[in-house]
């Protein structure tokens, strides 16, 4: 045998021994990528089923035509001409556009006051409350309302701010007011005050769970370093509690904007919404029409919530 034949020979012998562990460890990457694809395909499929699925149709029959009487399955865009018509040719504000202001002042206000009331409750049962039965029992608290439907909710304050209500007989005997306030219900203030009653918890949740991850010793070192409480809350807790800020402000916006029955029954059919124009032209049969809007809406939200994702990058955050 050569001195050729012999050097080649470990070269030979060591490439089972290098080629057999990464054959191997390519099976088990496999069998895992096959496990996490079996692991999330029940929720996969779910998804699939009830979001993307319904999605899909709605895109698709807004852009068929009607009439009166039937509903023709025949391509048109001219629902979303109707959507916005009026829009460019005149100097006023065309009908839709004037309803998504007002369906964005709705949505400012009710993330305004549910971003206070829900920070501050979070703030107080994260770092005031230290015993988990009594967090436990707080929460337990705020999620009583939800054991009841929202419209019996939305009811409840019919009788404290109608114009002979709780609210005005109480003024009233108090010498506070001459007479009824009018304002109090079926308005603006009525609208803004269901929202924040019923949307406030989707903003206390995340928010706690963001301050409840936040490490103790950086407030101390805060405190240490001769911080006063509000520079503390403002450059230390804020900041860790963005991803929270963040999550519930898109639970809130995206409530607010589709409602129709808070709207409805705190307005008394007297003010006008975007998931309220919807609701009425389903009402009337007229589901293309309403199909349209409702892609339109969906594209609203999708850009606030786009705009939201850009200043806070939640998959690093989280």
């Amino acid at each position: 045998m050569t001195d050729t034949a012999l050097s080649s020979l470990p070269a030979i012998a060591k490439t089972p021994a290098v080629t057999a562990p990464t054959t191997s460890l390519t099976a088990k990457t496999r069998r895992r990528r096959a496990l996490a694809y079996l692991q999330a395909a029940p929720l996969a499929l779910v998804f699939l089923v009830f979001f993307v699925v319904p999605l899909a149709l709605t895109l698709i029959v807004s852009f068929w035509s009607y009439n009166e009487y039937e509903i023709i399955p025949a391509f048109t865009v001219q629902n979303y001409i109707d959507v916005f018509e009026g829009c460019l040719n005149t100097a006023d504000a065309c009908t839709t556009v004037r309803t998504y202001l007002s369906t964005l002042k709705f949505c400012a206000l009710t993330w305004v006051f549910t971003l206070v009331i829900g920070f501050t409750v979070a703030y107080f049962v994260a770092f005031h409350v230290r015993s988990k039965t009594m967090q436990m029992a707080l929460f337990l608290v705020c999620t009583i309302p939800f054991w009841t439907s929202n419209v019996i909710r939305m009811i409840s304050w019919i009788p404290l701010l109608g114009r002979n209500g709780l609210v005005n007989d109480t003024l009233m005997g108090m010498g506070l007011i001459k007479s009824p306030i009018e304002g109090l219900l079926y308005s603006d203030f009525s609208v803004v005050l269901a929202f924040v009653h019923l949307n406030t918890v989707f903003m206390i949740v995340p928010i706690f769970n963001s301050m409840a991850r936040i490490d103790r010793s950086l407030i101390e070192a805060a405190y240490d370093s001769g911080a006063t409480g509000w520079q503390t809350l403002w450059n230390v807790v804020v900041p860790l509690a963005k991803p929270g800020i963040a999550i519930g402000s898109i639970f809130v916006i995206t409530l607010v904007m589709g409602d129709f029955v808070t709207v409805g029954v705190m307005g008394g059919q007297q003010i006008a919404s975007v998931g309220k124009v919807i609701q009425v032209q389903m009402s009337a049969l007229q589901l293309p029409a309403a199909a349209a809007n409702a892609v339109v809406l969906l594209g609203a939200v999708m850009l606030m919530i786009v705009a939201m994702t850009r200043l806070i990058d939640l998959r690093k955050e989280l």
